[in-house]
């Protein structure tokens, strides 16, 4: 729709859309955006929430007001917490207590290495249910994904294992694929998932994986880049999940 939108312009149509992704908004450039710190499939926000929908609507709309673009503006709320996200996620793998008994980044590292690998087996099982998955936008598998951060995280910060992007846009590829295989994976388990919001509590609450991309997170914070900068503030941690780290 944002390529779409510079065509629709061009026959004086003025556009507005929302962005889930920033970075491929950034790249696209459309005439005026609002990018929305909610999960993927949920541009408006939680389900039955009339009044915080039409905010983001009305937001959206708002930026017609702008003649020219391109606009990128950030919509200022985290998606609120419904009674959903009290649900808990059944799950056989208990990641919680390894993760409070890690001292030092090298035990995250092997603990996220053997996690990864338990986790793989569950999303190729998920995979071959359904025949379908969301990730590959990185078109690395989990294993490279593990090396990269891990590499990363104990400074090597020169190259990209994704041909023809920045090392910064590596990483938000790799940690959507991350986060696509774990939640995919966790579907393949046995007992009650929940709804997304539960998902995305149990990934950001009692996995290593999430602690791996917290720290990187972190490292990007410190780094001048603009890329990395951004990648540290608002691409890599969900708004509403950063109380967890800090």
């Amino acid at each position: 729709m944002g390529a779409l939108s510079h065509y629709l312009e061009e026959e004086g149509l003025a556009t507005t859309q929302i962005s889930l992704v920033r970075e491929h908004t950034e790249h696209i450039k459309p005439p005026r955006a609002l990018w929305v710190p909610f999960g993927l499939g949920r541009p408006f926000g939680p389900p039955n929430d009339a009044s915080f929908q039409t905010r983001v609507v009305v937001s959206a709309l708002k930026l017609l007001e702008a003649a020219e673009g391109p606009v990128l503006v950030d919509f200022p709320d985290d998606e609120p917490e419904s009674a959903s996200q009290n649900t808990p996620v059944v799950c056989p793998v208990n990641f919680a207590s390894a993760i409070a008994e890690m001292t030092t980044i090298d035990l995250v590292l092997e603990a996220f290495k053997s996690e990864a690998a338990n986790m793989n087996g569950w999303y190729e099982i998920a995979l071959s249910i359904r025949g379908r998955t969301t990730a590959g936008v990185s078109c690395l598998s989990l294993n490279e994904i593990v090396g990269f951060f891990a590499s990363f995280i104990s400074g090597a910060r020169d190259t990209c294992p994704i041909t023809g992007v920045t090392i910064a846009s590596g990483i938000r590829m790799a940690a959507e694929d991350l986060k696509a295989i774990y939640c995919e994976g966790l579907t393949a388990q046995p007992g009650e998932v929940g709804d997304s919001t539960a998902i995305a509590n149990w990934f950001w609450g009692e996995t290593v994986a999430a602690q791996v991309i917290n720290a990187i997170r972190e490292i990007c914070l410190g780094l001048p880049a603009n890329d990395f900068q951004l990648l540290g503030k608002l691409l890599l941690v969900p708004r509403n999940q950063l109380h967890r780290f800090q």
